[in-house]
């Protein structure tokens, strides 16, 4: 049995989005998000090693709002990919966050994974 050690809520949110590697761009189906990452499903098969660096664009509308995740690959399995976020923008966060806020119904569980997140973040590499 294996153990669940996510500090980090994912949010179902299946929508298409764009992958951008570095021999190219592709599109892809987003499963779910998170403050600390993505599961995409890519169109077609995708050759990507664990550790690859990666940007994800999410269009959230038509007008133009999108979040925007600098990331690595960190699995993959059955053409399913984990990314994980290495760099957001103070837009894409505030709209991700919005978007997690709205999922969870749980203002404090946000607010904790907000905390986790800001220290993470501030630790040594």
């Amino acid at each position: 049995m294996t153990t669940n050690r996510r500090q980090f809520s994912r949010i179902n949110f299946q929508t298409e989005a764009r992958l951008f590697v570095a021999d190219g761009e592709y599109p892809v189906e987003v499963d779910d998000l998170s403050l600390k990452g993505a599961l995409i499903r890519p169109e077609k098969p995708l050759t990507l090693h664990h550790g690859s660096p990666c940007s994800l664009i999410v269009r959230l509308d038509e007008m133009g709002t999108t979040i925007r995740m600098e990331a690595s690959i960190a699995h993959h399995a059955e053409g399913v990919y984990g990314l994980a976020c290495r760099g957001i923008d103070l837009d894409s966060v505030t709209h991700l966050r919005r978007l997690v806020e709205l999922n969870l119904g749980d203002t404090e569980l946000l607010e904790r994974e907000l905390s986790l997140l800001v220290r993470e973040d501030a630790l040594p590499g």
